[in-house]
């Protein structure tokens, strides 16, 4: 089949949509189809070949983060030009509900559109007041995917409609595959030692830094050897100016890093710590690596309530050979490769 897919979100900075996308994309052209991706993006940045630039994307505050997205009528006009030129059997749109290439291309589309829901705010005074104006482009939607439930439920309460849920799947062979960062992760026993990690915007109140910030504090003074190994953007000042001086130099900051260093990062933790206080999905990256997290359930993870300042894992950090036997286990229900055809 020809599939276009839609990716409101800038490919010039990263995010968990684009993530999603690209994988999907790969995912689906492995299976022999001719895929392309229209997403925001200067013309000189570097893209995979079956990446289409739309321009420059703005920042627009959404959902407790940032959105960087492209929408007016130089955008309408290329979003035209691309489906046309695309004749795709399937439109694939992610977050069509927002201000964005996909809600253009919904409203340009020739044939079935699938769209695929992130959001999970499950109270929105926003949604509530435009729902007639959505509904429009809902109309047009033949068919609906949801993340999680709780982007489901966003669905049901806000748009008085379902959706298929369908988890973001993972291309899990980056993950198994990498090598751990030098010197890492090191020593880990009985009430001594280990590495937690931590991957995303720590700047950004939803993923809940400060949480596990609070909670590193108080076990690293009872446990010698505890270190804190963080990965995303931001300015090194905000992550070590609120730590004790003491503790500074057990936390090492990678800043950005690329998709490779993302899978070493992840092997070289003993244990993840996903602390979102919500308006999010957290992928299930960590168990492609040999570490734990601790925001889910099971073996191989821990659930804990959101903004939660308990100290997360402790009683977790000796059991790393059990928690990264069953990660490497488990993925296998949840790779692209599975998630793509459906």
């Amino acid at each position: 089949m020809r599939i276009g897919i839609v990716c409101p979100y800038s490919f010039d900075v990263p995010g968990g949509v684009q993530n999603h996308v690209t994988e999907l994309a790969e995912a689906l052209i492995g299976l022999g189809h001719e895929v392309s991706v229209l997403a925001p993006a200067d013309e000189d940045s570097p893209l995979p070949p079956y990446v289409v630039p739309a321009g420059r994307a703005v920042p627009l505050p959404y959902n407790g983060s940032v959105a960087r997205i492209a929408f007016g009528p130089v955008s309408t006009a290329r979003v035209r030009r691309w489906i046309v030129r695309g004749d795709f059997d399937v439109l694939h749109v992610h977050e069509p509900l927002t201000l964005s290439l996909s809600l253009l291309a919904v409203l340009s589309a020739r044939g079935p559109v699938v769209a695929t829901f992130h959001t999970a705010m499950t109270r929105s005074r926003v949604l509530s007041a435009a729902q007639g104006a959505l509904q429009i482009v809902l109309e047009r939607i033949t068919a609906r995917i949801a993340v999680s439930a709780l982007a489901r439920k966003v669905q049901v309460e806000h748009m008085d409609g379902g959706a298929v849920e369908i988890p973001n799947g993972v291309t899990v062979a980056k993950f198994t595959g990498a090598e751990p960062l030098p010197g890492w992760p090191g020593e880990c026993g009985p009430g001594t030692g280990g590495t937690i990690g931590f991957l995303g915007r720590f700047t950004e109140a939803r993923k809940g830094f400060p949480v596990l910030r609070q909670a590193f504090v108080e076990l690293a003074r009872q446990r010698p050897g505890l270190r804190l190994l963080v990965a995303g953007p931001g300015d090194p000042d905000d992550l070590f100016d609120p730590l004790p001086a003491d503790l500074r130099d057990r936390v090492t900051f990678l800043g950005l890093v690329s998709e490779e260093d993302k899978a070493r990062m992840l092997r070289s933790v003993h244990l993840y710590v996903a602390p979102n206080t919500g308006g999010g999905v957290v992928r299930d990256d960590p168990h492609r690596g040999a570490g734990r997290r601790h925001d889910g359930g099971g073996q191989r993870s821990r659930r804990v309530p959101s903004g939660a300042r308990r100290r997360p894992g402790g009683a977790a950090l000796p059991d790393r050979r059990r928690g990264g036997a069953a990660g490497r286990h488990r993925p296998s229900c949840w790779t692209t490769r599975r998630a793509g055809p459906r």
